[in-house]
């Protein structure tokens, strides 16, 4: 199946800096693809050229078979913008500004209703719909400024820090209504300064650093790149010295740390899988009786700062 967004070697300068240099990537139908990195990184100016704002020096854009530039283009009425700062007009209620943005995108009549009664349930705004923009609180004018972004049924759906300053109710909010749109099969290009919301939306993740994209992958790809290992904590009653010693020696466990509580240590492995039975069966031979394990997986965290040198939100 072809992609929905290809991007092949984006480059754009500023000037003597360049901002993108040589960004590849392709998000696929029903996709939501996060694009990660620090400020200044590039992330701006790669969504500007995927959306037709700003022209790349080199390379191409295709938005489901069309080729994107920044003049008229087939490919314009294929995306969805939805940008970090509100698009909306403040005198105007919620249905009324999405009434203009899809008289805008030429929607008319029922079609039109249509569109609008479906992405005001998307949001959960329904019952505020015939109240002014500036009336609203600052986590429903995202999800308004989302759904103008939705109006006329985008094959791509960029946004870019949708969350940005949004209270945590909210913020779920929004992201659930993101989860929805990948069910239902709309591919979404996804920034975000909040590490936790790619790893909850996202099947794959692009980090961008200078202007390069320095790693892409699924979150289990992405942390195998680098070497982080799952960590297995083990509950046990009994004797836990000689469990330890057990799981120390099973294939697969490469490091164990024993901390303050008595009743728990960790083990690090390349596979917790593999390793949680070994450990259940370890057990009695070591005079002790598993009582928990838990898995903490490596985060993307971990993984950014170890490819940028920087946190996420630097």
């Amino acid at each position: 199946m072809e992609p929905v967004l290809t991007c092949e070697g984006l480059i754009r300068r500023f000037g003597s800096r360049t901002a993108v240099d040589g960004v590849d990537l392709r998000v696929e139908k029903g996709e939501t693809y996060g694009l990660l990195g620090p400020n200044g990184a590039g992330k701006t100016t790669t969504i500007s050229m995927v959306a037709g704002i700003l022209e790349p020096d080199a390379g191409s854009i295709v938005i489901a078979g069309r080729p994107m530039s920044t003049g008229p283009s087939p490919a314009k009425r294929l995306v969805g913008l939805v940008p970090q700062d509100i698009a909306l007009y403040p005198d105007l209620s919620a249905e009324e500004n999405l009434r203009f943005f899809g008289r805008l995108q030429g929607l008319r009549g029922r079609h039109l209703d249509a569109r609008v009664h479906a992405v005001l349930e998307l949001v959960g705004l329904s019952d505020r719909s015939r109240d002014r923009i500036d009336a609203y609180s600052g986590g429903m004018k995202r999800r308004v400024n989302i759904a103008a972004g939705l109006i006329h049924e985008p094959a791509l759906l960029i946004l870019d820090e949708p969350t940005v300053g949004v209270d945590p109710q909210s913020r779920n909010q929004i992201l659930e209504s993101i989860e929805a749109l990948g069910g239902a099969g709309l591919s979404v290009l996804y920034t975000t300064h909040y590490m936790e919301e790619a790893e909850r939306l996202c099947r794959r993740v692009g980090i961008i650093d200078d202007g390069r994209l320095v790693a892409e992958g699924t979150r289990r790809e992405l942390v195998a790149m680098v070497g982080e290992h799952d960590r297995v904590v083990v509950s046990a009653e009994g004797d836990l010295d000689s469990l330890a010693r057990a799981v120390k020696g099973l294939p697969g466990a490469l490091d164990l740390v024993r901390g303050p509580d008595p009743e728990h240590f960790e083990v690090t492995t390349a596979s917790a899988p593999g390793l949680l039975a070994a450990i259940v069966a370890a057990a009695p031979g070591a005079g002790a009786s598993v009582t928990g394990l838990e898995v903490r997986e490596p985060d993307l965290e971990a993984v950014f700062l170890h490819l940028t040198g920087k946190a996420l939100r630097d």
